[in-house]
């Protein structure tokens, strides 16, 4: 399947922009409304929405509405296990960087 790299740019410009990678990985230790994020994040609740609508949007994380409330919830079957190998590469190869080595 052929990508335009205006698509990997938006996937990948989602994951690496910092407040979008935040709110991604405290929604992989479960799912969380806005007020939730906000509160774990200390973001504002108009900046957690936008970046809430973009991650959406790409499908990196799915909304439920529950009464008043949308609870957030990252996708498992793609996401979960991008950053699940993200974090193995890291350990691997990005400490040592980290660190001042190599």
């Amino acid at each position: 399947m052929k990508h335009a790299n205006e698509t990997y740019k938006l996937f990948f410009g989602s994951l690496a922009n910092p407040n979008r990678l935040h709110i991604i990985n405290m929604l992989r230790h479960g799912q969380k409304n806005v007020t939730e994020i906000c509160m774990s994040t200390g973001f504002e609740q108009t900046m957690v929405s936008h970046n809430l609508k973009r991650l959406e949007r790409c499908g990196m994380v799915f909304a439920e509405q529950r009464g008043k409330h949308r609870y957030y919830r990252v996708n498992q079957e793609s996401i979960t296990t991008i950053m699940a190998l993200i974090d193995k590469h890291m350990e691997q190869y990005c400490v040592h960087v980290l660190h001042g080595e190599r």
